[in-house]
């Protein structure tokens, strides 16, 4: 796709009420739970959400957390979604197990620091991180404005500003790139589950405002009012996990860039950040961000890739996209000059042993704004003087 100057391009969202989407969220609240009760804890954990039941499995080490407790904090979650459901529900209709136990002592070693050894990564694995100007945010407009949309809808429904609307809802938008940018918009698609008290027309009206609040107007510029589909196959009342099996770790994609940039081995939520998996691709998103940021360069991909108990990286690899070497090679030894990209390294230059990861889990984990609370502090944009050349 790099060589093509004229090209659609298109990337989706889904939504918190989506079932992967619920099972992210419960497996993100458990790693929260952890580390809110002990900074160090290590968290592996599954969810599988289908109708009316909810299946926690993986492995943690760390304080003593009560199975009451823990399913609680399930059905809190399921709650703030908005799941009040004949086939999925925060009350006792919904069952909950909890199938978690203790960390493989193989791999508490391999990972541990002990005597002259470092932490090592909990995993071997390849991780990328990107950044473009497409947008403020320095991500791609097509994923960008794919999250806005579900993010304000999500908004709406919950003060009960948009009726008639449940949880479970996907959008996608397809950008016309000219010489590389995006110029405009050439199609949408929001599809959400509905009330049975609204048909399609109407449905369509209900959601049209948040296309149109979502992308500004100059993308919108001879919009067709044809290529916006709503609900294509028509009804869609049942949803959520009565509609369909949820698991975590299914919409990686949608994590992170729409598919404009590849993807490493693994998803990120229900991961403690030991696991690079997670840590190591925000990590690397920070630097691409700050490459972009710095204005050195229009887009920054990078890939860093570990071995499982080795803490430094076994390589680091820069492309900015337009084929000055001197430039990459000068972007690369100030990444190898400047950050200290063991686990253990990301995590103090983060500060990602905090219980900041449940809100990660909808509507992507880069592109926001960093929070007073720690959470997103790799979209921060405070190394871009290292780059500035």
């Amino acid at each position: 796709m790099s060589n093509l100057k004229n090209y659609l391009f298109t990337s989706e969202s889904v939504s918190e009420g989506h079932p992967d989407k619920v099972s992210d969220r419960i497996s993100d609240m458990v790693v929260d739970k952890y580390l809110s009760n002990d900074p160090y804890s290590r968290v592996a954990c599954e969810t599988l959400t289908t109708t009316n039941k909810v299946v926690l499995a993986g492995e943690v080490r760390g304080p003593e957390i009560k199975k009451d407790e823990l399913i609680q904090k399930v059905r809190d979650c399921i709650k703030d979604i908005g799941y009040d459901q004949e086939g999925f529900t925060w009350k006792d209709a919904t069952k909950i197990e909890s199938h978690l136990h203790s960390q493989s002592v193989d791999i508490a070693m391999g990972v541990d620091s002990s005597g002259n050894k470092d932490e090592g990564a909990g995993d071997q694995g390849i991780m990328f991180g990107y950044a473009c100007n497409e947008t403020d945010e320095l991500m791609p407009a097509p994923i960008y404005f794919s999250h806005k949309i579900l993010r304000l809808m999500a908004k709406d429904r919950k003060s009960g500003k948009l009726k008639n609307i449940e949880p479970d809802s996907k959008s996608q938008v397809t950008f016309e790139y000219e010489n590389g940018k995006p110029k405009k918009v050439k199609s949408v698609v929001i599809s959400s589950q509905h009330s049975a008290d609204v048909n399609q027309a109407h449905v369509r009206e209900l959601l049209r405002p948040y296309l149109l609040d979502s992308i500004p107007n100059f993308f919108l510029d001879g919009f067709n009012e044809d290529e916006f589909y709503v609900n294509p196959t028509g009804n869609f009342v049942i949803g959520g996990p009565d509609g369909d099996c949820g698991l975590t770790g299914r919409k990686i994609i949608v994590d992170t860039y729409g598919g404009a940039a590849p993807h490493g081995g693994g998803a990120f939520s229900g991961k403690d950040p030991t696991k690079v998996d997670r840590s190591a691709a925000y990590a690397s998103r920070y630097i691409a961000k700050n490459v972009v940021a710095s204005k050195i360069a229009d887009k920054c991909l990078i890939q860093l890739a570990y071995a499982i108990g080795v803490s430094k990286p076994l390589s680091i690899y820069v492309d900015l996209f337009d084929n000055d070497s001197e430039k990459n090679k000068f972007v690369e030894s100030k990444i190898k000059e400047n950050f200290d990209l063991s686990p253990r390294g990301i995590r103090e230059m983060l500060n990602l042993n905090k219980p900041i990861y449940e809100k990660t889990s909808a509507y992507g984990h880069f592109g926001r704004s960093p929070e007073s609370d720690g959470a997103f502090s790799w979209e921060k944009t405070d190394k871009t003087d290292l780059f500035s050349k």
